[in-house]
């Protein structure tokens, strides 16, 4: 694969669609499961899993997930994944496509390892229009409020100290908060089909 171009320490997901020859379902299972037992071992792994649209199906959608780019650069540059990858000889697998995220979409991802025995088809993210949305349906009320606290509390205290302190309150409300809550509320705004087809997570 390629490697990361991205400077920004922000969490970077990666996703792949893999092509499986027939038969060799139950080898692909164990060698991505060795995948994701090398990729543990390194620093800054977040997580990963797999699906497939529909039984029998020759496509697998994988994903995983690292701190920041450097977490993700020390791992596909690792000999472990070199042989790892080597190790699919055989097997038939063809590696058709791959994306990278970073940033805000990382809100939209759902995190959780899926085993592949649950075979719904992985979900694409919003549009980021929709992203946006949502984050300002959460981003305003938060910061109004937040806001006209501090000058109810602290009317006296110069602008920067006052907008400084209503940042570090609003960053972790909105991180394990008001946004998880608000995403899960609008999962129906974000993801318009899901409630037909149900969530997935790939790796």
């Amino acid at each position: 694969m390629s490697t990361a171009t991205t400077t920004t320490a922000a969490p970077v997901t990666v996703s792949i669609t893999r092509h499986l020859d027939p038969g060799h379902e139950a080898e692909m299972l164990s060698w991505v499961e060795s995948g994701v037992t090398l990729a543990q071992r390194f620093p800054g792994f977040l997580g990963a899993g797999w699906v497939r649209p529909e039984p029998g199906s020759e496509e697998w959608h994988m994903l995983y997930r690292f701190a920041d780019p450097d977490a993700l650069l020390a791992w596909e540059q690792s000999p472990q994944r070199q042989w790892w990858r080597s190790s699919a000889v055989g097997l038939g697998v063809v590696e058709s496509r791959m994306e990278r995220r970073t940033g805000i979409e990382g809100w939209f991802d759902e995190p959780t390892t899926q085993d592949v025995s649950d075979l719904r088809t992985a979900p694409t993210p919003p549009p980021r229009w929709k992203q946006m949305v949502v984050i300002f349906m959460v981003f305003f009320p938060l910061s109004l409020s937040v806001n006209w606290g501090s000058g109810q509390l602290v009317p006296g205290w110069p602008l920067p100290l006052r907008v400084f302190a209503s940042v570090l309150v609003m960053t972790p409300v909105m991180t394990y908060v008001a946004l998880p809550w608000m995403t899960r509320r609008m999962e129906w705004f974000l993801h318009p089909r899901s409630g037909r087809r149900g969530s997935t997570a790939g790796s």
